[in-house]
C-alpha cells in the first residue's frame, strides 16, 4: 500500500510537455548609431509613469480621461477578464468535482404488473453525495491544460497593457498636433492679414496707374492662397479633434489654442540614447508574445499525454430509506464506487495528428515571438533614428526660415525700388510661409519622436496604467 502511494505521487508529478527555454533574441546586441550601452537607462524608462514622463498638466488630464473611458481599452480589460474565467475552468478540473443531493419518489404498479399480482405503492428517499467522474491525472495531460489556460491569460493582461501604453502614446501624439495646428493656424492668420494688406495696396496702386494689372492679380493670387491654406488647416484640426474625442471616450469641447511654442520647454523627460536591445523583453507585447509560447509548449504536454490510459473515478456515498423517518437510521447507508480505465488502441491517428497540430502551433508561437521581438526592435530604432536626425534637421531648417525671412524683405525692397517684378515678392513669401510652417512640423515631430520612444520602451510598462 505504501508502495502503491509512492507509485502514485511520483506519477502525479508526471509532466510531459517539452522543458521551455526562451528562444534566443533575433536582433544586434545594440541599436544602430548607438554606442556605449547603458542598461539602467532603459529599466528606469520601464519604472517611469506617464504622469513623471509627461509634464504638460492638460495633456495628463486627456491621458487620464483616456484610461477611463476609452472603448478600446475597455475591450482589452473585459477580455482579461473573460480569459482568467477560462484559467478558472480549466483550473477546476485539477479536483474532485463534489455535490449533494436529495431524492424522493412514490411509485405505484398495477395489479397485471406486479410480481405478487396486487397493485403496489412503494416510497424512496435518499441523500447522497455524489462523485462526478474526477480524472487521476498521472500523465499531466489537466495540468498541461491548466498551465497552458493560466498562460494565455497572462497573455491577455500583457496584451491589455500593450493596448493602455498605444493609447498614451496616440493621446499624447494627438495633443502634439492639435498644438502644432494652433501654430500653424497661428502663423497663417499672422500672413493673411499681411497679405491682405500687401493685396490693398497693390491695388491702390495698380488704380492710381502706378503699377500693372498683373501686380494686383498676383497679390490677389498669394492672398488666395493664404486663405487656402487656412482652410487645410482648420479642416486638419477639425479632424485631429474628432480622432481626440474618440481617443478620451467621451465628448468634450474644451479644446485648448495654446501653440506648440508654448509646451515645448521639458514636455518630455529624457531618455538615454545608450541603450541595450536585449531588454525589449520586457515590453507587454513581447511579454504577451511569450505567454503565448508557454501556453503552446504547455498544450504539446496535453496532446502527448492522450497517448497514455486514462483513469476517472465517479462514486457517490449517501442513505436511503423506504421510509423518510427512517433516512438516516442504522443500516440505511448506501454508496458506490466506479473507477474506470481508458486506453486508447486505435483511433485513425487522431492522437497523433493532435501532437502535430501541437508542435506546429509551438513553433509558429516561437515565431511570433521572434517576430514581435525584431518589430519592437524596429521600433526603438525607428524612434532613435528619428531623434537623432529630426534634431539636426530642425537647425537646418531654422537656417533656412532665416534665408527666407531675409529673401522676402530684400525681394519686397527691390520691388519698391522698382528692381525686381512682383513675382519675385510672390515667390519670396510663398518660400518664407512654407519655411515656416515646415518648421513647427518638424519640432512637433521631434517631440513625437521621444512620445513614440518612450512606447517602444515599453515606458510605464511597470506601472499600473489604469
Amino acid at each position: 500500500m505504501i508502495l502503491l502511494g509512492a507509485l502514485i505521487a511520483v506519477l502525479a508529478g508526471c509532466s510531459l510537455s517539452p522543458f521551455y527555454e526562451r528562444p534566443a533574441l533575433p536582433t544586434a546586441a545594440s541599436y544602430p548609431g548607438v554606442t556605449g550601452a547603458i542598461r539602467q537607462a532603459t529599466l528606469d524608462v520601464e519604472k517611469i509613469g506617464w504622469r513623471e514622463f509627461f509634464t504638460d498638466a492638460g495633456l495628463q488630464e486627456l491621458i487620464a480621461r483616456a484610461l477611463e473611458n476609452n472603448r478600446d481599452l475597455r475591450i482589452a480589460m473585459q477580455r482579461v477578464e473573460e480569459a482568467r474565467g477560462l484559467y478558472g475552468i480549466q483550473r477546476a478540473d485539477q479536483f474532485p468535482s463534489i455535490s449533494a443531493g436529495a431524492m424522493a419518489s412514490r411509485t405505484h404498479v398495477p395489479a397485471d404488473l406486479s410480481a405478487t399480482g396486487s397493485a403496489m405503492t412503494s416510497d424512496q428517499y435518499g441523500a447522497t453525495l455524489n462523485l462526478s467522474t474526477w480524472e487521476l491525472d498521472f500523465w499531466g495531460r489537466v495540468r498541461s491544460l491548466t498551465a497552458a489556460a493560466l498562460e494565455s491569460y497572462l497573455a491577455t493582461e500583457e496584451a491589455r497593457r500593450a493596448v493602455a501604453i498605444s493609447l498614451i502614446a496616440q493621446i499624447a501624439n494627438t495633443y502634439l498636433l492639435e498644438r502644432e495646428l494652433n501654430e500653424q493656424i497661428a502663423i497663417a492668420l499672422q500672413t493673411l492679414v499681411t497679405r491682405e494688406d500687401s493685396y490693398r495696396i497693390a491695388r491702390r496702386r495698380y488704380e492710381v496707374g502706378y503699377s500693372s494689372r498683373l501686380d494686383a492679380v498676383q497679390a490677389e493670387t498669394l492672398l488666395n492662397q493664404a486663405r487656402a491654406a487656412l482652410t487645410v488647416l482648420m479642416r486638419q484640426q477639425d479632424l485631429n479633434r474628432n480622432a481626440l474625442t474618440v481617443l478620451v471616450g467621451v465628448p468634450f469641447t474644451d479644446f485648448e489654442t495654446r501653440p506648440l511654442s508654448m509646451i515645448e520647454p521639458g514636455f518630455v523627460r529624457e531618455i538615454s540614447a545608450g541603450l541595450p536591445s536585449d531588454l525589449l523583453i520586457n515590453r507587454p507585447d513581447v511579454l504577451a508574445a511569450e505567454h503565448q509560447l508557454k501556453a503552446a509548449n504547455a498544450n504539446i504536454g496535453a496532446a502527448r499525454a492522450a497517448f497514455f490510459p486514462r483513469i476517472a473515478l465517479t462514486g457517490n456515498l449517501g442513505t436511503a430509506s423506504a421510509e423518510l423517518s427512517g433516512l438516516f437510521a442504522s443500516g440505511s447507508s448506501a454508496w458506490s464506487f466506479s473507477p474506470s480505465l481508458t486506453l486508447p488502441i486505435f483511433d485513425g491517428g487522431r492522437n497523433l495528428a493532435n501532437l502535430d497540430v501541437s508542435e506546429a502551433r509551438r513553433n509558429l508561437a516561437v515565431a511570433d515571438y521572434e517576430r514581435t521581438i525584431q518589430r519592437a526592435f524596429r521600433e526603438v530604432a525607428d524612434a532613435l533614428a528619428e531623434r537623432r536626425w529630426l534634431k539636426e534637421q530642425i537647425t537646418a531648417q531654422q537656417a533656412t526660415l532665416a534665408a527666407q525671412t531675409e529673401r522676402a524683405r530684400l525681394a519686397g525692397l527691390r520691388y519698391q525700388n522698382g528692381a525686381a517684378p512682383y513675382l519675385e515678392v510672390l515667390d519670396a513669401e510663398r518660400d518664407r510661409f512654407l519655411a515656416e510652417q515646415s518648421l513647427v512640423q518638424v519640432r512637433r515631430a521631434l517631440l513625437s519622436g521621444s512620445v513614440n520612444l518612450y512606447a517602444a520602451l515599453g515606458g510605464g510598462a511597470g506601472h499600473k496604467v489604469q
